[in-house]
């Protein structure tokens, strides 16, 4: 189980305890707080924390634009149009924190996102646990010819069991090494614990607590939780997006539909479109955009 023994028996003694509140509360989330969703093999995502819901977001936005709402008859019109217009301050009014188990490797690539508050679990000061992220055998694809961030055809048979091989022997003998310096086994070394862990591989499971507001989070999920993103970062943004479902409802499905499902266009791409539309022929080479553009805008618009 990606939980220890004692991080149940929080959860467990959290879940038990019934704290009276003045505060708004979201339902949706109240029943996802503090439970664990387990993520990869030993992976996990849990809500410690959260403030603000569907409400706070009107409030905050009725507050900074005053009168010019009047308008707006319902939260889930006032937040479409926000959302709509790129008006991102009173998503940031509601704020997540998660304890989130994962892959030093997917922890280096997560960290890009700098808009959130992070605390990591110290290797400096505690022994990390003997926990690797071994893929499945489906997960393993070679290099894309056309993406060099990306994967192309997926491993079969001795090519994958190979691969699969290396991951584990190499996990389990780094891992033998670090206890080994540091003393764990035999009580010889006694290499500091700062050292020692340079020896490990990237794919030992790390933990932190991430908080972070709807903005940004929508944000990390629009880069995360799209089928271009690393699979092993994306199963992580599929999860979070689940929780943000229930706790935002209305923000949630309108970012579903203008950054998920909406389409951006440049400035050239709207007039092709235009063109399109009143009824000329419009190709790649009287158009003003590069190949990739044209080819990307095609491929949006399913022309």
């Amino acid at each position: 189980m990606p939980l220890t023994i004692e991080q149940q028996a929080e959860v467990d003694a959290l879940k038990r305890s019934r704290n009276q509140t003045s505060r708004s509360v979201s339902p949706g989330m109240e029943e996802h707080l503090h439970n664990a969703y387990d993520v990869l093999d030993h992976g996990f995502i849990r809500v410690i924390d959260y403030m603000g819901d569907d409400a706070a977001i009107c409030q905050a936005a009725r507050v900074s634009y005053g009168k010019g709402t009047k308008s707006v008859s319902n939260d889930e019109g006032l937040i479409r149009y926000l959302m709509r217009h790129w008006h991102s301050t009173p998503f940031e009014m509601c704020e997540i924190k998660l304890h989130v188990k994962l892959p030093v490797f997917v922890a280096r690539q997560w960290i890009r996102h700098r808009t959130a508050n992070v605390n990591e679990y110290s290797a400096r000061y505690s022994i990390l646990d003997r926990e690797f992220y071994i893929p499945a055998s489906e997960s393993l694809a070679a290099q894309s010819a056309e993406n060099s961030q990306g994967r192309g055809q997926v491993l079969s048979g001795t090519e994958a069991e190979r691969v699969l091989e290396i991951l584990r022997s190499d996990s389990a003998r780094c891992y033998g090494h670090y206890e080994e310096m540091l003393g764990v086994k035999d009580g010889k070394l006694g290499l500091a614990r700062e050292l020692a862990r340079m020896n490990l591989t990237a794919n030992v499971y790390t933990q932190w607590y991430w908080k972070v507001d709807l903005h940004n989070l929508f944000h990390f999920l629009r880069l995360r939780a799209d089928s271009h993103a690393q699979y092993e970062i994306r199963v992580y943004a599929e999860a979070i997006g689940k929780v943000v479902a229930d706790w935002v409802p209305l923000a949630y499905a309108a970012f579903r539909d203008y950054r998920i499902g909406g389409v951006n266009l440049s400035a050239k791409a709207a007039e092709c479109v235009r063109r399109m539309i009143g009824g000329e022929n419009v190709t790649q080479e009287d158009s003003g955009m590069s190949q990739r553009e044209w080819r990307e805008m095609c491929d949006a618009l399913r022309l």
